[in-house]
């Protein structure tokens, strides 16, 4: 697999699209810390670290309405590509839907949303948008 991000967010599409309630993916530290973001931004109910063979793998909860079944997230965009990385400093971060959405940046000071990004005034490599 050359791009274990993009796997990611295909299989999060793919069980929003098939309303899967658990998901299951392979762990990595970043697809942890992309999890963690969003848990803290309220896109998935929640997520545990299964340690398992030599990787693990992350279970996340998806996040749907209870009323209409639509779930939390509405689209997950991949930038920055293997073969074309997309890396801005803080001052160009992306506003997604004029702040309803987030950017995931990963920075040298970790990955975090575009907003904390431009608290800290450190740009990075974005790695999704979310909304």
């Amino acid at each position: 697999m050359t791009d274990p991000i993009a796997d990611y967010l295909t299989r999060l599409r793919n069980a929003i699209q098939a309303k899967h309630r658990v998901l299951e993916v392979p762990a990595s530290n970043l697809k942890k810390e992309i999890t963690k973001i969003l848990l803290d931004k309220g896109y998935i109910l929640n997520y545990k670290f299964v340690e398992d063979g030599p990787q693990g793998t992350i279970k996340i909860a998806l996040k749907y309405d209870p009323v209409n079944k639509v779930n939390a997230i509405k689209n997950l965009k991949r930038v920055s590509t293997p073969g074309l990385r997309k890396y801005v400093g803080y001052k160009d971060l992306p506003r997604v839907l004029n702040g309803l959405g987030i950017a995931i940046v990963s920075t040298s000071k970790g990955v975090m949303t575009d907003k904390e990004a431009r608290d800290l005034k450190v740009g990075g490599e974005v790695l999704c948008f979310v909304y």
